[in-house]
């Protein structure tokens, strides 16, 4: 079984990955000209899923939550694709919804992947979307990893980034019934 893990540990880990340019690297690309605020001070915005805000010149705000990976400890190799995260099971019995899986205010996951210095935006309406339409054959397919926690472990799913868009894509695409429009 894999390394325990601690809470406060990885937290501080997150917060120390929330300097990294990269951040503003990426935002930059992505949205071109923009202010970026941090919300890493514990509160709503983080029980929210909330890392940053992103405004754009003509005031839109884009609410991020940040995921950041890098390579396996054990193994050494970079990740190359995505950890949806998924479930949280206490040794109570309690099961929690993990992120992918639970109502979140942002309107993007930004996922790095720091050493192959890529990032991917994920739509978190259409990426809850997919996972709800796809996570049974997900789960058939792709590799669920577990993190030990103290108390609990969380459950991710690790699908391939190819067929994480193909299914997005597929979120942004709604059939009706065909009606024929007044004249």
């Amino acid at each position: 079984m894999g390394a325990l893990h601690d809470f406060y540990e990885c937290r501080a880990q997150s917060h120390a990955a929330e300097d990294l340019p990269l951040w503003r690297e990426i935002y930059e690309r992505a949205f071109g000209d923009c202010t970026i605020i941090s919300h890493r001070a514990d509160g709503e915005h983080q029980r929210a899923g909330i890392d940053r805000s992103i405004i754009l010149p003509d005031a839109t705000r884009l609410l991020i939550d940040e995921k950041i990976r890098g390579r396996n400890r054990t193994t050494n190799k970079v990740y190359a694709d995505i950890a949806l995260e998924f479930e949280h099971r206490y040794t109570n019995g309690r099961v929690l919804p993990g992120w992918v899986n639970k109502p979140l205010r942002c309107h993007y996951i930004a996922y790095a992947i720091a050493p192959l210095g890529k990032a991917y935006l994920l739509p978190v309406i259409q990426l809850q979307a997919a996972w709800r339409k796809n996570q049974e054959t997900w789960k058939s397919n792709f590799n669920v990893i577990t993190a030990r926690n103290h108390g609990y472990s969380t459950l991710s799913l690790t699908i391939p980034v190819a067929d994480l868009f193909r299914a997005i894509g597929d979120a942004f695409r709604v059939n009706f019934t065909p009606t024929e429009t007044p004249e």
